[in-house]
């Protein structure tokens, strides 16, 4: 018995050292790599509702400026993405009258070089700056207002509710409009298009204001005609009663 017990303890010695040595051998599970770079393109097409907004940041090349920037800038980036109903409800052409530096400063408008939580936007000193702010010396600011959740965007010509965050991790911010962030340095009252001219007749080439205008003179004329006819008539009569009583004296 003795004997066998010694034979049995270099065997279980042995196959606890395989034991160990399977163990260790075994690869470690591999670490997590480094996230990759933050692309907002990609932000908002997982969003699907931002078509317009997309194209207008590929065209005027503002989306890779905020993926190079909020890549590598410590104070982060905040984007207002309007959905695609919201420039459906653009009136008809405001877009295609802009010309390509007004498109990059409608998108740049859209854009805050810093990142903001929306509980920093309930406490913000407004106007707050974005990445139009001092083009053509003008503020291009947002103001935001409201409180608990809520929280409201104007441009002092159009106001929306900043609505759901695509992304809110730093050091880049997404939230949802419905409206477009028009700034009142371009479309407010000073900067609106004077009134179109009256069409012009298809025909007689003048407008409606000059046909009206013509149409007047012409009404006055035979009103100017009648009146001299009158006094020509009464003058006829009077001088055939001096005849007449000139006859009865002679």
């Amino acid at each position: 018995m003795a004997i066998a017990r010694l034979t049995l303890a270099p065997l279980l010695l042995i196959a606890a050292v395989i034991l160990s040595t399977e163990t260790s051998a075994q690869p470690a599970a591999p670490a997590p790599g480094p996230a990759g770079p933050i692309n907002l393109t990609a932000i908002l097409e997982k969003g699907g509702q931002f078509t317009t907004f997309i194209h207008l940041l590929k065209i005027t090349q503002v989306g890779e400026q905020v993926n190079i920037q909020v890549n590598s800038s410590s104070e982060g980036m905040t984007v207002f993405a309007p959905t695609d109903n919201a420039f459906q409800n653009l009136k008809a052409g405001t877009l295609n009258k802009l010309s390509a530096d007004e498109q990059v400063k409608l998108i740049l408008y859209h854009v805050s070089p810093k990142f903001y939580t929306l509980d920093d936007l309930l406490s913000v000193s407004n106007p707050v700056r974005t990445q139009a702010s001092g083009r053509d010396n003008g503020v291009y600011g947002l103001n935001f207002t409201g409180e608990a959740n809520q929280v409201n965007v104007s441009t002092g010509y159009v106001e929306t509710r900043v609505s759901n965050a695509l992304r809110s991790q730093r050091p880049l911010a997404v939230y949802v409009v419905d409206m477009v962030l028009l700034p009142g340095e371009m479309f407010g009252e000073h900067k609106l298009s004077p009134i179109a001219p009256a069409p012009k007749s298809p025909t007689t080439g003048v407008s409606d204001d000059d046909t009206k205008s013509n149409s007047s003179k012409k009404a006055a004329a035979p009103a100017d005609k009648s009146a001299s006819g009158e006094r020509r008539v009464g003058l006829g009569f009077g001088f055939g009663l001096v005849v007449l009583c000139l006859k009865f004296l002679f």
